[in-house]
């Protein structure tokens, strides 16, 4: 069973929304020293229940509303299953240097979700800063950018 384990909050000023939950649910948000930019939202004690988040540009990410990441054993075996149980894949796995890999798939209802491999090893892969934009064509994946192609 995979658990929730990330929320990404999605902005056009991810300062004024940091500024925002700060003031009104109290959460510490700092800024990310990694290769895009990204707030990093702490919501509390990790003894007590609950997931930490992030803010991204809007304009750097597929979903249009929040996105949930789950955490999965593989995220090569996830979006396998996922593709064969009707859903479609957003954005291919990518490296998140010393975190993991990461994932967005569409579900059969057309909700956005991410996954997320756990592995420190995790190296640069130049997916970041400038992430491409994905576009679903019947279970392929098709860069949006021109002359450039996935699966």
């Amino acid at each position: 069973m995979s658990r929730v384990v990330h929320f990404e909050i999605p902005a056009d000023n991810p300062e004024r929304v940091a500024g925002f939950y700060k003031k009104v649910l109290g959460w510490d948000i700092q800024k990310w020293d990694g290769p895009m930019d990204y707030w990093l939202i702490s919501t509390g004690m990790d003894s007590e229940p609950g997931i930490h988040g992030g803010i991204a540009r809007k304009k750097d990410r597929p979903a249009s509303g929040v996105l949930i990441t789950a955490q999965v054993d593989s995220v090569d075996d996830c979006l396998k299953n996922i593709v064969i149980a009707g859903g479609s894949i957003v954005v291919p796995k990518r490296a998140i240097p010393g975190v993991g890999y990461q994932a967005h798939f569409r579900d059969p209802e057309g909700n956005v979700i991410g996954i997320m491999e756990n592995d420190p090893s995790a190296h640069w892969t130049g997916d970041f800063p400038n992430p491409v934009r994905f576009a679903d064509t019947k279970g392929k994946i098709k860069r949006v950018r021109k002359n450039q192609s996935h699966l």
